[in-house]
């Protein structure tokens, strides 16, 4: 079966809706870019797109590449101390004079909708209530939708990356799966995979996870974005798992659609937390 992401992101954003009802005022997302990267553009106008549908105030604060860590840093304490504004994320990649560390954790945990601060990774690992990376949490949803078991599941995270990877994996414990993490160093890669009931793979690479790395039945999860020639392509070798696999998700309209969905719910999230 072949999971479709932008079906689960309909029914989700109408369930969001119905709880913004309840909002004693309009929700408020900053996004900060530093610089005019198009593929950031790109994503920066679909995340305005659903927000401004949303209803939310949608704050683009856009800098340009020479801004200094010092000034940087006071524009993100400006908009922690805006209480109109729920939630905050700093589009990445920045330039290399810029600690990326330093900038995400200059925003404040209760508005990091990005789940991204040194507070909720640590929240995530001890499986308290916070701000959890949209992709994974996605990916979570995914899964839970289509009533996927996790519990005492195999489960092979391939991809380390604090956006997916690591927190990914931190997700999957906290639903009693038995998870591996692999990345580029693992051994015996091809042995592990073929073990696993569901995989997870966000590695950056073209049709990396191939047929004979994958158990008939498997669920195949695939975060990858990889364009060729004009075209998008995941991480797995789609057109030769989909017949061997019990749940596939297509690229593009799988994993991607939900993105973006959860980083519209945390903003509601981060809203709620602050109101406890």
């Amino acid at each position: 079966m072949i999971i479709d992401g932008k079906e689960i992101r309909r029914v989700k954003v109408e369930e969001l809706k119905q709880k913004l009802k309840s909002t004693e005022r309009k929700l408020g997302l900053a996004v900060v870019q530093v610089g005019n990267e198009e593929a950031s553009n790109v994503y920066i106008r679909q995340k305005e797109k659903l927000a401004l549908s949303l209803g939310y105030e949608f704050v683009h604060k856009n800098f340009s590449e020479d801004i200094s860590e010092r000034v940087l840093i006071g524009e993100l304490q400006k908009l922690n101390e805006n209480d109109q504004i729920d939630g905050i994320i700093v589009q990445m990649p920045l330039p290399k004079h810029l600690d990326a560390n330093i900038i995400q954790n200059t925003i404040l945990p209760s508005k990091d909708v990005d789940g991204l601060t040194y507070v909720n990774a640590g929240k995530l690992i001890q499986n308290v209530e916070g701000l959890v990376p949209c992709t994974p949490k996605g990916i979570l949803d995914l899964l839970e939708e289509e009533q996927i078991e996790l519990e005492g599941t195999n489960v092979v995270v391939i991809g380390r990356s604090i956006l997916v990877g690591k927190p990914m994996a931190n997700l999957l414990v906290n639903k009693n799966a038995t998870v591996m993490l692999c990345h580029s160093k693992t051994k015996n890669l091809k042995e592990i995979t073929k073990c696993a009931d569901i995989i997870i793979v966000a590695v950056g690479k073209k049709h990396f996870l191939t047929e004979e790395m994958v158990k008939e039945n498997a669920v195949v999860i695939d975060v990858g974005m990889n364009r060729d020639h004009g075209k998008l392509y995941g991480d797995a070798d789609f057109e030769n798992l989909k017949d061997k696999c019990s749940y596939i998700t297509p690229v593009p309209g799988g994993v991607g659609p939900m993105t973006v969905y959860e980083l519209m719910n945390n903003v509601h999230l981060a809203y709620t937390l602050r109101k406890k």
